[in-house]
């Protein structure tokens, strides 16, 4: 992720960051928030849903990491799930957010196909912070009743149009049937086509759309 993909004309003080966050953000660097990150962070913040489309690059995981990271902090007992295409990306988003929180005793876990089962569950078993998953990895571990998504409380479906083109539709349904009904959802998308607005208004309240880049289809 660059730090400056899209440089602004705002800092992160104005956007509603913990001053713990805000020096973690200065010692990693980063400096001006992207067009995503300055919009999408304060509608975040006040727990609001969010739909933000915009491209790989552009910042998102911060978009949505720091507000997860800050949000579940103050909510104790609170978890946070990440749903993303590939393991390749699960694997740097959970570099990012514990950048962010790991000097504030963040725990994640990574849930991805590829691996064994076993070390997964064992991380599961230690009541991690957030889970990034892989739609099927993660189902295969609600079917064996090694995970249970009634603590969660902040939902991120990253790259939301590439699980749908590979056919994680049914997947993804089944994740939303087992979450709470009182959580806040973020999607973030390169483009917005039908099957995203489905989601949208099936799963989401009422969300905040925003838009860094033409939507396309």
């Amino acid at each position: 992720m660059e730090p400056n993909a899209q440089p602004s004309t705002a800092n992160f003080s104005g956007l509603g960051i913990a001053p713990d966050f805000l020096e973690i953000l200065a010692r990693l660097k980063y400096t001006e928030p992207t067009p995503i990150q300055r919009q999408a962070i304060p509608t975040a913040m006040d727990g609001k849903d969010v739909v933000g489309i915009a491209q790989t690059g552009t910042g998102k995981t911060l978009a949505f990491g720091l507000p997860m990271i800050q949000r579940l902090q103050a909510e104790k007992g609170a978890r946070g799930l990440v749903v993303l295409p590939t393991r390749e990306l699960a694997i740097q988003v959970d570099e990012s957010l514990r950048k962010i929180g790991g000097h504030l005793g963040l725990k994640t876990v990574v849930l991805i196909g590829g691996t064994s089962l076993q070390p997964q569950i064992s991380a599961l078993a230690r009541s991690p912070h957030i889970i990034i998953a892989t739609p099927g990895r993660l189902n295969d571990h609600l079917q064996q009743k090694t995970v249970k998504l009634d603590e969660v409380r902040i939902v991120v479906l990253d790259e939301a149009d590439r699980m749908l083109d590979m056919g994680f539709a049914p997947q993804i349904k089944k994740i939303f049937a087992t979450l709470p009904a009182r959580r806040q959802t973020m999607l973030f998308s390169a483009t917005m086509p039908y099957e995203i607005m489905k989601i949208d208004s099936t799963y989401m309240q009422t969300p905040v759309r925003i838009e860094v880049a033409p939507a396309g289809s």
